[in-house]
């Protein structure tokens, strides 16, 4: 399933609304439903916040394959950024010694099994991957 979003904050509802309509066709259980909208909600999030561009459009890109769950997101005008090169965050560090940044991916990356970027003129591509349970 496909949907293509204005890259803005306000689009969050229309993009709960779409994965949840995805959701409730692929029959997920709650504990998937909510992985979904916490992954979403967090690479969008950043692409709108920290992405170039500030006009244009998202597209975000679902799927169920067998066991496995697949969410895509496509910035059609971003600046290269590869989350993987943000190092784990470190939640051990006493609060003053952490530096701001990088809880987001943190968290998408304790959600999924797998994180793959892709950047090729000016479109990145981000897709994650989760192995649902049966």
């Amino acid at each position: 399933m496909t949907g293509e979003f204005p890259k803005g904050l306000q689009s969050l509802d229309e993009i709960f609304a779409f994965l949840a309509e995805f959701a409730e066709r692929q029959g997920l259980d709650e504990k998937a439903r909510l992985c979904l909208d916490l992954v979403a909600e967090e690479l969008f999030t950043n692409t709108v916040r920290h992405g170039s561009g500030a006009e244009g459009r998202v597209r975000i890109i679902v799927e169920k394959v067998g066991r496995e769950l697949r969410l895509e997101l496509v910035d059609f005008d971003a600046e290269p950024f590869d989350p993987e090169s943000i190092k784990p965050a470190a939640l051990s560090a006493p609060i003053q010694e952490r530096k701001p940044g990088g809880l987001g991916i943190h968290l998408v990356r304790s959600l999924v099994d797998k994180v793959a970027y892709e950047y090729r003129g000016r479109e990145m591509r981000v897709l994650v991957t989760k192995t649902l349970e049966t």
